[in-house]
């Protein structure tokens, strides 16, 4: 952790960069979160360039976007040339999946009860003969004994979520990076729910292949997101599709080479997402700033401080809440009120101009480094409404 003091500093510093502070109690980062200035500024640049200069700023733009590959590499204690700047957490998964090279009687593992954007792409594989392995978790904490039960010979990757996104667990990235290397296998993070508040160093966590998009936890616009792929295996992944800007002679239109560039970049295959990556890089530098690096719990510190104090102050009123234990908690944070909607909390609460989302049966709230005393007023206030 921090030292003491220092997670008020950064609460007070990142919410003096996020404009929707000013409207609303903010608690729905799990879902889609609101931008920084920094990311609304970046676009906006764009867009005035873009209207009143069409593509004049090209290179200004182009280079922006080298530095969000940058800068997202060093969240996550990367190379660049480890970085792919992708559209979606789906997207960077599929790479992996539709690219390495399967056989039939291969397998992949992954808990039960992922998010869809981390089964999807595997039950694709079943139509080439790879088995799908989701193995039920009696917890809602991952259980690595059965994960690993789970794999044999044949296991060719095993996967999972940081973060569970119905449940707020948060699982340790390198015991899954031992068991994938006891067992002779690849393993890929979903980091959605993490990344963006908690610390993260691929090499370190023994991670080979990593996706995310920046519209939760990283403050940035749905559409910017990265994918990791470890130096070593870039060549073992056959990309799924091509395009000019995979090629080495990218900018030599009068050429034609399929030599592809030696860099995870060779999944961007065409024109990119400027403005959401310049956004991205906007709130990605923004976090840096703020002292969140692989080694860092400068950020979480003061969302697991609030977190706990959230917990008490709900069950006080009387909600049934669901907290992981410590060493397992995120920025989530689940609960329910015997006797009442949560489809009509949640309604209750968005018209007090309080933001959450309901999962599974029960009201999500969703704390970022930036929600304040104020916001958690806000919150307890409405629902001694919805009581009465």
């Amino acid at each position: 952790m921090t030292e003491l003091g220092v997670g008020a500093g950064v609460q007070a510093r990142l919410r003096a960069g996020m404009p929707v502070a000013q409207r609303w109690a903010y608690f729905d980062h799990a879902a889609v979160g609101p931008l920084t200035r920094a990311a609304a500024d970046a676009m906006g640049r764009y867009v005035a360039q873009a209207s009143e200069s069409g593509d004049v700023n090209w290179l200004e733009w182009s280079a922006g976007v080298e530095r969000t590959r940058a800068a997202a590499a060093e969240l996550i204690g990367a190379l660049p040339a480890e970085v792919a700047l992708v559209h979606s957490t789906s997207e960077g998964i599929s790479l992996v999946a539709e690219g390495l090279d399967w056989q039939s009687g291969d397998n992949v593992v992954l808990p039960a009860g992922e998010f869809p954007a981390n089964v999807y792409p595997w039950l694709h594989l079943q139509s080439r003969g790879v088995e799908v392995r989701q193995v039920p978790m009696p917890t809602p904490a991952l259980d690595y004994q059965r994960l690993a039960d789970a794999c044999d010979a044949r296991t060719r990757l095993i996967t999972c979520s940081w973060v569970g996104y119905a449940t707020g667990y948060r699982c340790d990235p390198s015991q899954v990076g031992q068991i994938a290397k006891q067992k002779g296998a690849f393993f890929l993070l979903d980091a959605i729910q993490g990344l963006g508040v908690f610390p993260l160093d691929v090499r370190q966590a023994g991670i080979d292949f990593l996706s995310a998009d920046g519209h939760k936890w990283l403050l940035s616009p749905e559409g910017a997101g990265l994918a990791y792929i470890r130096d070593e295996l870039l060549e073992r992944l056959r990309p799924p599709m091509v395009g000019w800007n995979s090629v080495v002679a990218r900018y030599d239109f009068h050429t034609v080479d399929p030599t592809l560039r030696p860099e995870a970049a060779r999944y961007e295959i065409g024109a990119q997402n400027m403005i959401g990556q310049l956004g991205f890089g906007g709130s990605l530098q923004t976090l840096l700033d703020l002292g969140l690096s692989p080694s860092s719990w400068a950020v979480a510190e003061p969302v697991l401080a609030s977190v706990e104090r959230l917990a008490d102050e709900l069950q006080r009123r009387g909600a049934v809440v669901s907290l992981p234990p410590a060493d397992l908690r995120s920025g989530i944070v689940m609960f329910d009120l015997p006797g009442h909607d949560p489809v009509a909390i949640r309604q209750h609460l968005l018209e007090r101009g309080i933001v959450t989302s309901c999962r599974g049966g029960r009201v999500r709230v969703a704390v970022h480094a930036y929600n304040d005393e104020s916001d958690f007023q806000q919150l307890y206030q409405a629902l001694e409404e919805s009581r009465s």
